[in-house]
């Protein structure tokens, strides 16, 4: 899959601008996001990029701040030379590390992941992604039934599986997501997680002890309603991939279903939730 790169720079920088304009690019389909020093860079599959969606941002306007962007097409081949260049180990919670191949291990973390992103979303460089592994290294997940909904990179479900969640199962609907998964899979000796390429509506009758979704608000609130049906009682639902503001929809829509809000973090506006069924 091709990709396209949008590049914003703010001068002088304003990270609430920032905040602002990557909040709305992810609500128009932009899937993952890497900060630059001046601004940052947004990538959205080349076969859903429309420049005219650069018109529907909406800013605050200041005479004193620049807003600029220009975009390249990144081809899924050169995808290496653009993750490689921005690509750091990340530790989480002191007890957990995503790296890459590349990256030399460090002994002392008790929880080592090997993740070669290419197209595919989750190096915990994003704050929701970090959340969620927040949140999961809390959870006692050993012999437990997992589901990982959006899987992209299968970092959350890799780090389930070393946290003795059994079985885990990995569902994105995009297909280089799904490829990436099987091979980060591999690469992390976690090959019985069972990797499935489909979204919410190929669930079928399992029952899942934890649910994992890290998504976008939209269809989170669409698709609560398909995990439910699929979540043990006494089960987990996390969800991450919105805004701080936007948790009275998401916990409206969950409570209608039953579901209890147990406990939430917050990263920079970003927040993960924890529902217990």
């Amino acid at each position: 899959m091709d990709y396209e790169e949008l590049n914003c720079t703010i001068k002088p920088f304003r990270k609430e601008l920032a905040e602002i304009l990557t909040a709305q690019l992810s609500d128009l389909g932009f899937e993952s996001f890497v900060d630059q020093d001046e601004g940052f860079n947004a990538y959205i599959p080349s076969a859903d990029f429309d420049v005219s969606v650069l018109r529907k941002l909406i800013w605050p306007v200041s005479d004193e701040t620049e807003v600029s962007f220009d975009h390249k097409l990144i081809k899924q081949k050169n995808w290496n030379a653009v993750w490689e260049s921005n690509f750091k180990p990340v530790v989480i919670s002191g007890k957990c590390m995503v790296r890459a191949p590349f990256h030399e291990k460090d002994p002392s973390i008790l929880y080592d992941l090997i993740i070669e992103p290419k197209m595919s979303f989750g190096t915990a460089h994003h704050e929701t992604t970090e959340l969620m592994i927040q949140m999961l290294l809390e959870e006692n997940i050993s012999g437990r039934k997992l589901l990982d909904m959006g899987c992209g990179t299968g970092v959350l479900a890799i780090l389930a599986h070393k946290l003795g969640a059994e079985p885990v199962t990995a569902i994105d609907n995009d297909e280089w997501a799904y490829e990436n998964s099987l091979s980060n899979i591999i690469k992390n000796n976690s090959s019985n997680i069972i990797v499935q390429h489909g979204d919410a509506s190929s669930l079928q009758n399992e029952k899942y002890d934890v649910i994992l979704a890290n998504i976008n608000r939209n269809i989170l609130l669409n698709d609560i309603p398909a995990y439910v049906k699929v979540l043990s009682k006494g089960g987990s639902l996390i969800m991450s991939g919105f805004y701080e503001k936007d948790l009275p929809a998401i916990k409206d829509k969950a409570e209608g279903l039953l579901l209890k809000l147990d406990h939430y973090l917050v990263m920079n506006e970003w927040v993960v939730t924890r529902f217990l069924y």
